[in-house]
């Protein structure tokens, strides 16, 4: 009987598989917010940072916020596979590096990488069995309210992401969970995402994430 107990305890507190968690959603929807404040809790993720080509934007961190590269080098990246997924979002490059998310999974670690929904798309098509989490604001119109509030798309722009942001709505069925980010409630969406972490800990057959 104590042989038993022994067995169950050594199962049940075997070690979890190492999730590929893929945060999207339309330009707006509050990504960088809401893993910043992710990153402020403390909660064990791996954050992989983003390369991109575009001009860094005021207060931004170079490889805090996104890895800011030339064209050139983030061609020659793609080109030697060391690119887990690429896309051009708005006339700009960004993709996301795939030796640091496959060697923190090899320690056992949980990834989490921000991309567009482009991003995802190809993500969910390499990484099968990664966890796609959409990210969206209430309505059209606090998109383009938070657009307009960070003071760097012009009017043409503005109009195109709000436009681009419905068409993407439209991509939910390629996602595996939908969080709310309304405004003023970030720890609301932190707390939504961190429980869908905690139940995909909990299935009973886990995700098998290879790269």
């Amino acid at each position: 009987m104590k042989e038993s107990r022994s067995k169950q305890r050594l199962w049940f507190n075997a070690p979890k598989a190492p999730l590929l968690i893929v945060l999207s959603g339309p330009s707006g929807a509050g990504k960088d917010a809401v893993l910043t404040r992710m990153k402020e809790t403390g909660f064990p993720l791996e954050y992989i940072t983003t390369l991109t080509t575009r001009a860094q934007r005021p207060g931004e961190r170079d490889a805090v916020d996104y890895r800011f590269i030339s064209v050139e080098k983030f061609q020659k990246m793609l080109d030697s596979g060391e690119l887990l997924e690429s896309a051009n979002v708005y006339g700009n490059w960004y993709g996301v590096p795939r030796q640091p998310a496959k060697q923190a999974l090899d320690r056992g670690q949980d990834v989490i990488v921000k991309v567009d929904i482009q991003g995802a798309a190809t993500i969910k098509r390499v990484v099968p069995q990664a966890v796609l989490i959409f990210l969206t604001p209430p309505s059209p119109e606090e998109l383009a309210l938070r657009l307009k509030e960070r003071h760097t798309e012009t009017a043409f722009d503005l109009a195109l992401r709000v436009k681009t942001a419905e068409a993407e709505i439209r991509q939910l069925p390629l996602f595996d969970y939908v969080v709310l980010n309304q405004r003023d409630e970030i720890d609301r969406a932190v707390s939504q995402i961190k429980a869908i972490i905690t139940a995909e800990k909990c299935r009973i057959t886990p995700r098998e994430i290879k790269l």
